[in-house]
């Protein structure tokens, strides 16, 4: 018994104790209840801007808001379908961004072909 840290102690001796995100601010999820529209959009937003951020898509997307939100049938399923557009993209195929989510609010994946 002289092994067990409480959390009392710990905070006594300066160790951190674990600190747990909330599911919006992480935009991860856990269980299977249904994200809302609202969830999902924002974490479209932050998930783009991780993708600008690390280079894998144009720094002009930034800018670029949500054009639709919309939940459609994948191949695992239903799946939240995110689509934002932007007209001034100099290659058309690239024109329309959409990001894809579980109907819990995880992040699948994001493609310019909307498959």
């Amino acid at each position: 018994m002289k092994h067990i840290i409480t959390i009392a102690s710990a905070a006594a001796l300066g160790m951190s104790t674990p600190v747990f995100a909330s599911a919006g601010g992480s935009c991860h999820f856990h269980g299977n209840k249904p994200a809302a529209a609202a969830t999902v959009a924002s974490c479209a937003v932050q998930r783009k801007d991780v993708l600008v951020t690390s280079g894998k898509i144009d720094a002009a997307w930034k800018a670029v808001r949500q054009e639709k939100i919309e939940q459609v049938e994948g191949k695992k399923g239903t799946e939240w379908k995110v689509t934002f557009k932007d007209p001034a993209a100099k290659v058309k195929t690239k024109e329309t961004l959409y990001m894809f989510f579980t109907v819990p609010g995880n992040f699948i994946a994001a493609n310019f072909t909307g498959q």
